[in-house]
């Protein structure tokens, strides 16, 4: 009854915009094979990183890929695409079927690691390859659907990343239960790891594809075409739309940079040291015995898994709270249930009690990887939307970055090098999001359908 009502139309001219719930998880099934990528980069890049060698207050600056990357091609993705239209492959689909080659690639080559430098610039390409494939996903919603569906397309990608991030982090203790895979390569690396990411190579690429070839993009006008041919095409002019684009940006987004900054700055902590944390709360143990730390990224991968459930599950739940209460306050209530959950979890040495707390986390990372795009797209200019969603993503790298330079002293000379302390530290920067996003001003009654 509930997607009944959410496809019903007021006029013929929006039921023929209006397209299937079947067809928007095809359109989104791409959005699966993303997020397992990125859901190993969230908890395998790091332990592997352990495995050879890296202490843990080095662990921030050797993620420095994601951001920097994420800062420099998200937006310039976003620029081109904007400006892009190859017959008959569309507007968005050829940049993320692009990236989804390249994420099959790095993932199957990935395990083969022999020393930290490798990892590192294997970690540089997987992520040039994601943010290639992300950014064009966030504006080919946003092209495809009508208006009112844009809040449940958004929203079915939570659920697509709930999903893939979840297999990603579930087969780490799948594969780490086989006897035959336990021992270790010369490097260091666990064989287990290896089924992870050459599961991943698979889903990255096949997922994408079928997005590809079940959901077309909608052809413009010959007009329409006409005047993309004859705009000026380079890195150049995709750099100066980026910049007129900053200094034109609404009020709201700029209020939600803030939002942001403390939002995703927590987040890299949490992926940098759950399995830090976990290991010390736990079994009380380090890298330096792999058995046991090995144990530990397993166990985090279950519970990165389990989020990532609750977050496939509450999607659902998430689009009826949009469809009733504005954007900003389903959104702050979210974010406020994952700064509980990260305040809680280093001070639980039960392994399983540790997936109560993130059922919070889990609410608000459904909501994270959703909801703040209503708020953006019903701000920005539709012809715009691809270089505002490269913009957008600037708001999320550079707390990333600035995360990466700047905690690794934090974790070492304020926080004694523990990693319980940085997970309380990310549970105070999320509730400090909470509070700023309340203080959004945005469209009065603005939730899933724009309806004011």
């Amino acid at each position: 009854m509930f997607f009944q009502t959410l496809f019903r139309s007021n006029s013929m001219t929006q039921q023929q915009l209006m397209m299937t719930f079947r067809q928007i998880i095809l359109m989104n099934f791409g959005f699966f094979g993303i997020q397992y990528s990125f859901g190993l980069q969230q908890t395998a890049v790091n332990p592997i990183y352990s495995f050879l060698g890296a202490p843990n207050g080095d662990l921030p600056l050797l993620n420095m890929a994601g951001p920097v990357t994420g800062l420099i091609v998200q937006p310039i993705i976003g620029a081109l695409s904007d400006r892009t239209w190859i017959s008959p492959w569309g507007r968005r689909r050829p940049f993320f079927l692009i990236g989804a080659i390249g994420c099959s690639i790095a993932l199957f080559l990935f395990p083969h690691v022999t020393a930290l430098w490798m990892a590192v610039l294997m970690l540089w390409i997987l992520d040039i390859s994601n943010n290639t494939a992300m950014e064009p996903y966030r504006a080919f919603v946003a092209d495809t659907l009508p208006e009112k569906q844009q809040g449940i397309g958004f929203l079915m990608q939570s659920m697509f990343t709930g999903l893939g991030i979840t297999l990603a982090n579930v087969s780490l203790y799948f594969f780490q239960q086989m006897d035959f895979l336990k021992q270790v390569n010369d490097s260091g690396i666990p064989y287990w790891v290896y089924g992870s990411f050459y599961l991943g190579a698979i889903c990255s690429i096949g997922s994408v594809l079928i997005s590809v070839f079940s959901t077309t993009e909608k052809k413009p006008s010959d007009e329409e075409i006409a005047r993309i041919k004859a705009q000026p095409k380079g890195l150049g002019v995709a750099l100066a739309d980026i910049f007129s684009a900053i200094k034109d940006m609404p009020k709201a987004l700029k209020q939600l940079a803030l939002v942001y900054l403390f939002q995703w700055y927590a987040l890299f902590i949490y992926w940098q040291f759950a399995t830090p944390s976990i290991a010390k709360s736990v079994w009380n143990t380090t890298p330096d015995d792999k058995t046991l730390y090995g144990e530990a990224v397993a166990w985090t991968g279950l519970v990165n898994g389990w989020y990532n459930i609750v977050t496939f599950i509450s999607a659902f739940g998430l689009m009826i709270l949009a469809k009733k209460y504005p954007a900003k306050v389903v959104h702050a209530g979210a974010v406020s249930l994952a700064a509980i959950a990260l305040l809680i979890f280093p001070h639980i040495s039960n392994k399983y009690l540790l997936f109560v707390p993130m059922i919070g986390f889990g609410v608000a990372w459904a909501s994270i990887m959703g909801v703040p795009f209503l708020i953006a797209t019903a701000e920005i200019p539709r012809e715009r939307y691809g270089v505002y969603m490269g913009i957008i993503n600037m708001m999320i790298v550079i707390p990333m970055l600035i995360q990466t330079l700047t905690f690794g002293k934090i974790y070492d000379y304020v926080l004694g090098s523990n990693p319980s302390n940085a997970m309380m530290s990310a549970g105070v920067l999320l509730a400090l999001a909470a509070v700023f996003t309340l203080r959004i001003q945005t469209k009065q009654g603005q939730n899933l359908q724009h309806e004011a």
